[in-house]
């Protein structure tokens, strides 16, 4: 079995605390499971079904270089993964249109107001990558109800409530004059017309490891503390990118008001299936589950863009950090 690395906290407390523990069964998916021919599987979606099983709406890579996406069932979150047979969401290849280039990277996040799941995931265009929507009761039917943001965009999830009466969601515009790549927040009344733009995170500048590129990871989770939001840096060195996680709080009544962010990475590439792969260093998670105790935290990653991996943490455990780091 790979062993359980440690993950650096706030370096001023003088000790070494363990945020997230890596599943000692990693990596939990890869093509070599797949139903159907299949280069790569990575960066799924995740959420709780009401039957109490974990799904997972995994970005299958052809090997075209396509993307597509394709549920798995699992009782308990780990093991026994049941891969629907064929591509669950797949692009419109169809001459002009938006995901000609394939569909990639979901968020999902139940919205207990429509009864129904959303899925926020980026469509490859000829203009660039951009956010689009579907909904769904059962992950079999989808409603697809289209581009909600233009390009260069992607990284989107939406807030599981209306706040103030409106809905909100992250997401990760790219302006090629800026030169970097900041987490912005918009809202909506009806999720089709968004609108209040503002950057919610910016990306650091200089040496930091999320300087000049960021982008949120799994869906924001609500805490008694505020939102919970989980998003990735990306560190360029001379041998490539590296692709870590980062965390910050966000009020629960203005989710653009930051409480707390974190000054290090909680995760980051350290295990040889997260180091070496189609993309090496990279730790890439879309989805988390939390657990009945409201407590355990679990985030599905993207290792490598070769396979699917699962990490345990504590929410607790990382507000306390977070506390700190004030």
């Amino acid at each position: 079995m790979p062993p359980v690395s440690n993950l650096r906290g706030n370096m001023s407390s003088g000790h070494v605390i363990n945020l997230f523990k890596r599943y000692q069964g990693n990596p939990i998916l890869t093509a070599a499971q797949w139903p159907y021919s299949a280069n790569t599987v990575f960066n799924a979606g995740a959420t709780l079904l009401d039957d109490g099983e974990t799904l997972l709406l995994v970005r299958v890579e052809d090997r075209r270089g396509i993307s597509h996406l394709t549920a798995v069932r699992s009782h308990d979150g780990m093991t026994g993964w049941r891969i629907d047979p064929t591509p669950t969401l797949i692009p419109n290849e169809n001459p002009g249109s938006d995901e000609l280039y394939g569909i990639e990277d979901p968020r999902i996040v139940y919205l207990p107001e429509m009864a129904r799941y959303s899925v926020l995931f980026t469509a490859y265009s000829e203009s660039g990558p951009h956010v689009k929507l579907a909904l769904t009761k059962d992950f079999v039917h989808f409603e697809r109800i289209g581009s909600v943001l233009p390009p260069e965009d992607k990284d989107a999830s939406l807030f599981p409530r209306r706040i103030g009466g409106m809905w909100y969601m992250i997401h990760r515009p790219v302006s090629a004059s800026a030169g970097s790549a900041d987490m912005w927040i918009s809202c909506s009344p009806d999720l089709i017309h968004w609108g209040r733009h503002e950057v919610m995170l910016p990306a650091r500048r200089g040496a930091w490891w999320d300087a000049n590129k960021i982008g949120l990871s799994p869906p924001p989770v609500e805490t008694p503390e505020g939102w919970l939001v989980f998003y990735h840096g990306v560190r360029v060195t001379p041998a490539g990118c590296i692709y870590r996680l980062g965390v910050a709080l966000f009020d629960l009544d203005d989710p653009c008001r930051l409480i707390s962010r974190g000054s290090e990475w909680i995760f980051g590439p350290e295990e040889e299936y997260e180091q070496v792969g189609d993309v090496s260093d990279v730790v890439f998670p879309c989805g988390s589950t939390v657990g009945e105790d409201g407590d355990r935290l679990r985030i599905y990653y993207g290792a490598a863009d070769s396979s699917v991996a699962l990490a345990t943490g504590s929410i607790r455990e990382i507000l306390d950090w977070l506390r700190d780091q004030v």
